[in-house]
């Protein structure tokens, strides 16, 4: 499988209520040198985590051990700027595997489904609702249902519903690829070109 398969996440939560966030900032150019997904978690959010000098920045909420978790909230436009996969990448590297918005720039979305982690679109409302929660609580827990494509503020139950595509949601919770994916339609296929050839 190209990543583990997501079916139920309960999860504490990172909140970043900053509106925007660009592929540059979530992995910076500098930084895109290596092929393989791993190791750019240690560089997300770069030079928004450390100085200049490599110390962390206390004020910075990757910095901040009382919020730890699997999901990221995440403000409006997030993922904007290049179509570089290596933003997904360091997301996912670094231990997230949701992220939460009231918006996704197409392909930061695209790219994150691809690899496993599941971009939960919400509305404005219900994303205030999240950090308010967050806020109050920093061990306030979510609960992202994909076969039930909702998402949930444990403490209160509020719930809202979110939409993905069919293909990438049997994909997801498949833990599959797109090669996986053909890859597990191998007897169809070979089948089908079978009987083409008679």
């Amino acid at each position: 499988m190209a990543y583990d398969k997501f079916t139920v996440l309960q999860s504490t939560a990172v909140p970043l209520p900053i509106e925007n966030v660009d592929t540059d900032q979530i992995i910076p150019a500098r930084f895109l040198k290596a092929t393989e997904r791993k190791g750019f978690g240690d560089n997300l959010f770069r030079d928004w985590r450390y100085n200049n000098d490599d110390s962390p920045k206390q004020d910075f909420v990757l910095n901040n051990s009382i919020y730890t978790g699997k999901i990221l909230v995440a403000g409006k436009n997030f993922g904007s700027g290049s179509s570089r996969e290596h933003a997904a990448w360091a997301i996912y590297d670094y231990g997230f595997r949701c992220v939460v918005s009231s918006f996704f720039a197409d392909i930061f979305k695209g790219n994150a489904l691809n690899i496993g982690i599941l971009p939960v679109t919400v509305s404005p409302a219900f994303l205030d609702k999240i950090f308010t929660a967050i806020e109050a609580n920093s061990n306030a827990s979510l609960t992202v249902d994909l076969p039930a494509q909702t998402i949930t503020i444990d403490a209160s139950g509020e719930q809202e519903s979110f939409d993905i595509n069919g293909y990438k949601k049997h994909n997801m919770l498949n833990g599959f690829d797109d090669i996986d994916y053909l890859q597990a339609m191998r007897e169809e296929i070979r089948n089908f070109s079978g009987a083409r050839l008679i």
